[in-house]
């Protein structure tokens, strides 16, 4: 049989997209990722054109003993695919259709959701959108998908899907919903690209056209003030109300408002999907808790979500540190605002807690592999590597945050909040219950017995 090299003109030939190895112009270009501490270097590059692609591309990787990677759409950790691996990129799959009278989106696997937030909106309905223009949907509804937006009214991204288009490592493109193929769909929802390459998703779409959204910004000597009045505020938050605190702490870059510059700020996000008198009334023991350096919160458009947390647009190395809390006490605050005052806490940039329960906590209406439904929080610590540095010397950055946190942490990890660190057998393994995990594993053996879906938060088939 002819090698992988001989053969990359016949996959040339047979697809739409383009194919690259590391001797092509337009290589690096086509494995650029958002989180640049993560370096790819596959042996074949295939972007995708459509699903006859990517069944190209997976039955060529499969007939030559090559590993198959997707490149993720947005910001979402990843893991490095070396060269024995083929990389399949979906960015140029960006179709969608909105069934308006069903409520119902169909996507294919490279839109992002600033584009799908702007069409829905047209037809006054609105995604459970993640917290950037840039994120990728289909990555992060594989993944659980906790929206900043409305999250805690509607609960998981993954919980509303209705069908999957997925190329299976035989290379036969199927279509998966919880009738047909229902085991492939449902270790998707939660295992990710462990399954296939999936190429379009269907999922409902929420008649929400106004937020009462922002964030509210004070000086980061008032943390513990503040991040107590957010303790007291999460006991008795409504559903319609989605949170989180984030505690920011940036050099002095030039980009930046003048009173976050090299100074340390904590910032409370807000989205609440009822009437703005509500609302305002809501979080008013919030604008009350010190005095405000900025205040954005009013009334927008759901297609200006991103205006809430603005996150950064260009890309750039970051290490990340993921976990879940059981709860939020008193003596959390304590420890989060004694890390952050202490030289220890200095070196991570942002420190981020995310408000789950409300419809987070509901059983699925779907059968799913996401799990740690009971937590209360989700939490990520994330430190930038300056241009110049070393990555190796700053991955444990984080790993402070996560120790000051043990004594709440959840002992389960979840899909939505892996990172490259969590990359390991034991890591993947705690994103799941013992038996959801050995479900995983036989649909796995079933769908891709020789595990060539690997370079990944990695679930290896049962053994017979």
């Amino acid at each position: 049989m002819k090698s992988w090299r001989d053969s990359l003109p016949t996959l040339q030939a047979n697809t739409s997209g383009r194919t690259f190895s590391a001797e092509t112009p337009g290589y690096d270009d086509a494995l650029a990722v958002f989180n640049t501490c993560v370096r790819h270097r596959p042996a074949v590059v295939v972007t995708a054109a459509g699903p006859d692609d990517v069944r190209e591309a997976v039955t060529f990787a499969s007939r030559h003993g090559l590993r198959v990677a997707v490149l993720h759409t947005g910001h979402g950790p990843t893991v490095a695919a070396g060269d024995d691996t083929l990389m399949i990129s979906t960015r140029n799959m960006v179709g969608v259709e909105i069934d308006a009278m069903r409520r119902v989106a169909r996507v294919q696997a490279g839109l992002r959701f600033g584009q799908l937030v702007d069409v829905a909106a047209a037809f006054g309905l609105a995604p459970l959108a993640g917290s950037a223009p840039s994120v990728g949907v289909v990555g992060y509804t594989l993944a659980g998908g906790a929206s900043p937006t409305l999250g805690r009214k509607f609960g998981w991204a993954s919980d509303h899907v209705s069908a999957i288009d997925v190329v299976t490592s035989d290379g036969r493109l199927r279509r998966a919903t919880a009738r047909a193929d229902a085991d492939l769909f449902g270790a998707l929802l939660g295992g990710k690209s462990n399954f296939g390459v999936v190429t379009a998703m269907e999922f409902a779409l929420f008649p929400v056209e106004q937020i009462y959204a922002g964030s509210l910004f004070y000086a980061g000597e008032h943390t513990r003030s503040v991040l107590e009045a957010y303790r007291q505020f999460t006991v008795s938050a409504p559903d319609d109300i989605s949170t989180a605190a984030t505690i920011l702490n940036f050099p002095p870059l030039p980009d930046l408002p003048p009173f976050m510059q090299g100074k340390k700020v904590v910032a409370l996000r807000i989205s609440f999907s009822g009437d703005p008198r509500t609302g305002r009334r809501l979080i008013d023991p919030l604008r009350r808790a010190a005095p405000r350096l900025l205040d954005t919160v009013a009334e927008i458009p759901y297609s200006a979500f991103a205006t809430i947390t603005q996150d950064p647009t260009e890309p750039a190395a970051a290490v990340e540190h993921f976990g879940l809390l059981r709860e939020l006490t008193d003596g959390t605050v304590e420890a989060i605002a004694g890390l952050v005052e202490s030289e220890a806490g200095s070196q991570m940039n942002i420190i981020d807690f995310r408000h789950l329960q409300g419809a987070f906590s509901r059983p699925s209406p779907v059968t799913n592999a996401v799990g740690g439904r009971d937590a209360a929080f989700a939490f990520f610590g994330l430190t930038v590597v300056p241009p110049d540095a070393d990555v190796r010397d700053y991955q444990s950055c984080g790993s402070e945050l996560v120790a000051a946190l043990a004594p709440w942490l959840h002992p389960q990890a979840h899909p939505s909040f892996l990172g490259p660190a969590d990359a390991t057998e034991r890591g993947t393994r705690r994103a799941y219950d013992a038996g959801v995990y050995a479900h995983l594993r036989e649909v796995k053996a079933k769908y891709d017995p020789h595990n060539i879906f690997r370079v990944n938060h990695n679930v290896p088939p049962a053994v017979a």
